[in-house]
């Protein structure tokens, strides 16, 4: 096993934009966004902070370097193919990418993101709906309800208060503060998730499948 002083005697990779940007992705998932600075990835790096503006511009920079890394993960829909195929398949990588990195949800729709993974993933999107017989207006209005979907689902599953394994002690725990006579519906619900009939945990694919369902019925219609 290496030693210490050997670790510390063996060369690091010259630094470089896309090291700067990979290491500021890990650093986030690791701790945070919030926790993100130039002197920490600096730290990070094994390099002093001032050593990364040869190579981003500043924090702002880096934000939207490390969006298109992320965006770059998900699949983008092929043109020409299956549009409903295609873009449930879209829509569940972004879901499963967004959850790998728990701050970028909330970066991508709260920025404008131009880098070139981003125009090309939209470009994809865009392509795949207008071959498929959308006009652009539509395909405008879709790609956006879908992305609704995911980032809105993403960001209430990732802050979500309890586990799905707590679902059933949480219910009841509130049972107390339903009483049948003012709340019926609601009361009998909790019921059904602390009894096991209903497991009561949010479903991705049940809200992804109304909308490509709508969708493919507004097609429908405009191709009559």
């Amino acid at each position: 096993m290496a030693s210490k002083e050997q670790d510390l005697k063996r060369p690091r990779a010259p630094l470089s934009r896309e090291l700067v940007l990979r290491t500021a992705v890990t650093f986030a998932d690791e701790s945070g966004i919030g926790s993100l600075s130039m002197r920490k990835l600096g730290d990070a790096l094994g390099v002093k902070a001032m050593s990364l503006y040869n190579h981003v511009a500043n924090k702002e920079d880096i934000l939207d370097g490390i969006v298109d890394i992320v965006v770059a993960e998900i699949e983008a829909p092929e043109i020409g193919s299956d549009w409903k195929t295609a873009m449930r398949r879209r829509a569940i990588s972004a879901h499963e990418v967004l959850l790998r990195h728990p701050w970028a949800s909330m970066l991508i729709v709260s920025r404008v993101n131009v880098g070139p993974a981003m125009l090309r993933y939209v470009d994809a999107t865009v392509g795949c709906l207008r071959e498929a017989g959308f006009s652009y207006e539509m395909a405008d209005r879709a790609w956006n309800a879908i992305d609704s979907h995911i980032h809105g689902f993403t960001l209430q599953e990732l802050n979500f208060p309890f586990k799905p394994s707590e679902y059933a002690d949480t219910a009841k725990s509130f049972l107390p503060q339903l009483p049948a006579e003012e709340y019926p519906y609601l009361r009998a619900l909790a019921q059904k998730v602390i009894d096991g009939g209903h497991h009561g945990i949010q479903d991705f694919g049940f809200g992804l499948e109304l909308l490509l369902e709508g969708l493919e019925a507004s097609l429908s219609r405009n191709e009559r």
